[in-house]
């Protein structure tokens, strides 16, 4: 059994991974904020929770070495960009970063994972952006806009920093989750920009910004796992997307991400069909880890529950 630091184990992300780590077999040492009940009643009982202050460098470091853990995977933030001041989204973010990191590599924790997002590429700048090429990968330049997408590049370049002074004696990853959509959030739960899945779906505009991107929640707690069991077998401090193999539209992004970002026609041609405008390839590469959960899947069978039939029976209901 391995015993895994969650921070930021109480938050929407948070509450599926400690969960999905959980049910794989780990002990989990969730830090946050606060305790979370939902925590209590998803994760089983391989999982504790402390309410810590991460932002204090001192408090950080002494949770973490307490805890004892074989591997820390490190969510904690201020989630939603512009959801306060840009000085105290940046100043939280990169301490919480640094901190929880550094704390993590003096406590002589071996594999060390934090979360990053794909807004570091920069896509929503009201300056206008174009990417070179489409779907976007790893390769993708950075150009973040505001104070949350530089955050998150900032905690990227803490795990490379850090993994620079160690060396391989510690394992790092970065890894960038699309919109992340919990399990109630199916269920017609608000996802985190106060919409739900349908609303998303039945408006384009809502999914745009994001240029249509999601996962759910559950795959990324199995992204975790099956990189944790990799770190020691591919390149240190590697970054990468997760996301779902298909787009939250119903129409092809070859038409819907020029209507919404103007100038991308040549670069968004290939995207036909179901193709998603953000691809995990790179993750199916180096550890073999594939998506497994779609919106028409999950939207059918949340309406089979809700209906009392079986999922098969209404399996072209969201379509």
């Amino acid at each position: 059994m391995t015993r895994i630091v969650v921070t930021g184990g109480a938050g929407r992300l948070g509450r599926s991974l400690v969960a999905g780590l959980a049910d794989a077999g780990h002990e989990i040492v969730s830090l946050d904020r606060e305790v979370s009940d939902a925590v209590e009643l998803t994760s089983r009982d391989a999982v504790t929770q402390a309410a810590v202050d991460l932002t204090d460098a001192d408090t950080a470091a002494a949770a973490v070495a307490d805890a004892r853990a074989d591997a820390l995977v490190h969510l904690a933030a201020i989630a939603v960009p512009f959801s306060a001041p840009e000085d105290v989204i940046l100043r939280t973010n990169a301490a919480l970063a640094l901190n929880t990191m550094s704390a993590a590599v003096a406590a002589g924790v071996p594999r060390i994972i934090t979360a990053s997002s794909p807004t570091v590429i920069g896509y929503g700048s009201p300056t206008g952006w174009v990417p070179p090429s489409m779907p976007l990968d790893e390769s993708t330049p950075t150009r973040p806009w505001n104070a949350y997408a530089l955050s998150k590049l900032l905690a990227e370049q803490t795990a490379a920093m850090l993994a620079r002074q160690t060396g391989d004696a510690t394992r790092f990853a970065a890894f960038r989750p699309c919109y992340v959509i919990a399990p109630e959030e199916w269920e017609g739960a608000v996802t985190q920009q106060g919409h739900t899945v349908r609303e998303r779906l039945d408006d384009p505009a809502l999914s745009a910004p994001a240029v249509f991107n999601y996962v759910d929640a559950r795959d990324v707690a199995a992204f975790v796992d099956v990189l944790l069991a990799a770190m020691g077998d591919i390149p240190n401090a590697e970054t990468f997307f997760v996301g779902a193999d298909d787009a939250l539209a119903r129409e092809p992004l070859c038409d819907l991400v020029p209507r919404f970002h103007p100038g991308t026609e040549e670069v968004a041609a290939g995207l036909v069909g179901t193709t998603p405008a953000f691809t995990s390839a790179k993750a199916a590469r180096l550890i073999g880890w594939h998506p497994t959960r779609t919106w028409r899947d999950e939207l059918a069978a949340a309406d089979a529950r809700a209906a009392g039939s079986s999922p098969d029976s209404r399996k072209d209901t969201a379509a």
